[in-house]
């Protein structure tokens, strides 16, 4: 039976609201709002239960509803001033989800493979970066993101958006800098660090080994435990009047040289 909701002022929605507006709420209530066609059908693809689907008729109809697999959740029929209250994006598709999150925990990481390639961000803050690194991680088909120190919570509206939903098609986890050099190195994983420090350019290493590739924050790179547990520093070279580039598309040029030398496995 699909319920139906016309009130901004219905408890859910309320509750939704905050959902999608507060990073505290995400958590406390270990749930988070995805919009989208593709997005919900990646989230599905990435074994993340949904507890509802809200979708807006003049939007999405009930015949679309089938391809979410529509028996594993709620189904919530929205109104138009709801569905305005709960949009995020300007360009949408009628059609919403209440999801659980899922634990981030380092230790839980898998690997299918004896030579994993690792893409590691510390501390970023921009959403808009945090996206467009999933996103090359996802095309790199990496096997695993890892966000030490992180400055906001996976489930962000921007990140969500930005990554176009490969936040749910990565292995990823979160922890701090300690424990994340902790974990490479009891897997024997060397760390090649984007730094200007005690550098040399990165497509003269083997990137063929456990391999873990760690960016920074475009504004002051990485920290010094970095910096001291590195097995080497890696430079991109740099031909014109700066000598720094966005940290997704460093990262995209990084990892892309170790699919190279992996001829692309």
């Amino acid at each position: 039976m699909i319920k139906e909701i016309t009130s901004i002022q219905n408890p859910l929605i309320k509750q939704l609201v905050q959902l999608k507006d507060k990073s505290r709420e995400r958590k406390k209530s270990g749930t988070f709002l995805i919009e989208g066609v593709r997005e919900i059908s990646l989230a599905l693809k990435g074994n993340y239960e949904l507890d509802s689907v809200l979708f807006y008729p003049e939007l999405f109809s009930k015949d679309q509803l089938e391809d979410l697999a529509t028996n594993r959740f709620n189904i919530i029929e929205i109104s138009k001033e709801v569905y305005e209250k709960l949009a995020y994006r300007d360009t949408t598709e009628g059609v919403l989800a209440i999801a659980k999150s899922k634990n981030h925990a380092i230790e839980d990481l898998k690997f299918s493979t004896e030579q994993p390639l690792i893409l590691i961000a510390e501390a970023p803050e921009k959403p808009g970066n945090i996206g467009a690194l999933l996103r090359t991680a996802d095309a790199a088909n990496v096997d695993a993101v890892i966000i030490a120190n992180p400055k906001t919570d996976l489930y962000n509206p921007n990140i969500i958006r930005s990554s176009v939903g490969c936040v749910f098609t990565n292995q990823i986890a979160t922890g701090n800098t300690a424990e994340i050099i902790s974990f490479l190195k009891a897997r024997n994983i060397d760390i090649y660090c984007a730094a200007l420090q005690a550098s040399v350019h990165y497509h003269t290493q083997d990137f063929t080994k456990p391999t873990a590739i760690v960016v920074g924050t475009e504004a002051s790179g990485l920290s010094d435990a970095w910096l001291e547990s590195s097995s080497q520093n890696i430079i991109i070279p740099m031909q014109g009047a700066i000598d720094s580039m966005n940290v997704s598309v460093a990262a995209g040029i990084l990892i892309f040289e170790a699919k190279r030398q992996r001829n692309f496995k």
